[in-house]
């Protein structure tokens, strides 16, 4: 049985359906996400009857019921088919044995004690629903979005201090916004920020604008997230986007994005600056490394117009000094972890979605890790995320 200490840099909450309507800003009565019932038979793009489902602003972004079948997949496979769409909700349900809903996707100390069914030591916190509102295009009603659920969030991990930590949802449509509430998130003690993984056309994480998130980041020691399935407005159109082949190739935008940032020299200018992929998996990154490199020493007039980075480092180890890899299972990408960097991997249950490592996340991570050394284990399993997070 392995020893070392386990933290998830990624697990999730299912928001409840009151969490916005309970807490509106008057500006935006009506229109933040609340839930509707699609009496009149809608199907969704696969022609499976939507039920209950979230919406904002009249347009659908994800059903309602959280992400179900938590450990199912374990189980029986044939059971996981069409979950994401019209499922039970956990107040609908029988007993325990009938139950699709983990209530640690709800309630704090049920996440708790699952955690200690997996040997979860602490759960870095993100929404479910919240991933998907980052297509939200108006502005100010998605700045509202983040406010009500950063306080509701900090609100919901406080029993547990020790164990429950969790990360802002953070938009920078404009950049003083963000940052001002960037500032009250890490006063109630939010320890990160999660940003849409790739901007609106025209405001990419090249550019100037960004210099004042970068700066927040860096004093307030809130790691930035570039969590999958957070695009913003005109780049993710909803749950019509969540098909097998877009799933696949989710990391493509963490590399657009990291090869911005890196690019741009953000990192030379704030060397404390931390910025992250969360729930793209590893494999990716040797070749996403290599081509940095190679464009950057081979294409220099060609392609890069951004300038030398300081001291002529090369992209490469750039990243693997100041970017982090939120991971679920990759074993290949934990094969190749010379070539992406082991400081880099932080281990991820993504509980209590159906994709989630639980309850067998330490059974799991032992047969990742077989090949390395007791160090290697410590730090992909949960010390990176500690010491990063101050754990």
């Amino acid at each position: 049985m392995s020893t070392y200490r386990v933290i998830s840099n990624d697990s999730h909450i299912n928001e409840p359906r009151d969490l916005w309507s309970a807490r509106a800003e008057s500006a935006f009565k009506g229109r933040l996400p609340q839930v509707v019932s699609a009496a009149d038979g809608s199907l969704d793009p696969q022609g499976r009857p939507v039920g209950e489902s979230w919406f904002v602003d009249g347009k659908r972004y994800a059903g309602f019921g959280g992400d179900p079948k938590t450990g199912v997949r374990f189980e029986d496979p044939s059971k996981l088919l069409g979950a994401h769409f019209g499922p039970r909700t956990f107040e609908e349900e029988g007993g325990e044995e009938e139950r699709e809903q983990r209530l640690g996707g709800y309630f704090a100390d049920e996440h708790v004690k699952d955690n200690d069914i997996d040997g979860i030591d602490v759960s870095v916190i993100y929404p479910t629903l919240g991933v998907f509102l980052f297509g939200v295009p108006d502005g100010p009603l998605f700045d509202s979005v983040c406010r009500i659920y950063n306080d509701w969030i900090a609100d919901w991990c406080s029993p547990y201090p020790n164990q429950l930590k969790a990360v802002a949802m953070i938009n920078h449509d404009d950049v003083s916004v963000a940052v001002k509430e960037m500032e009250r998130c890490r006063k109630m003690g939010l320890l990160g920020a999660m940003i849409t993984v790739y901007p609106r056309t025209g405001r990419l994480y090249d550019q100037e604008i960004y210099e004042p998130l970068w700066a927040a980041s860096q004093d307030l020691d809130m790691p930035l997230s570039l969590h999958a399935s957070t695009n913003r407005a005109g780049f993710y159109a909803g749950p019509e986007d969540e098909r097998a082949a877009y799933i696949t190739c989710l990391y493509h935008w963490a590399e657009l994005s990291l090869a911005d940032i890196i690019f741009s020299g953000a990192f030379d200018r704030y060397p404390n600056l931390r910025v992250g992929s969360v729930e793209h998996e590893l494999a990716w990154v040797p070749h996403f490394l290599d081509r940095m490199d190679y464009t950057y020493t081979q294409r220099i007039g060609q392609w890069l117009v951004e300038g030398r980075l300081k001291g002529d480092v090369l992209p490469s180890e750039v990243f693997r000094t100041n970017c982090f890899l939120g991971f679920q299972e990759d074993a290949m990408g934990i094969q190749m972890r010379d070539l992406i960097g082991v400081d880099t991997m932080q281990f991820g249950s993504d509980y209590p979605h159906q994709e989630s490592t639980w309850p067998r996340s330490r059974e799991i991570l032992d047969g990742m890790l077989i090949g390395c050394t007791e160090e290697e284990k410590a730090k992909i399993a949960g010390g990176n995320c500690a010491k990063m997070y101050h754990l």
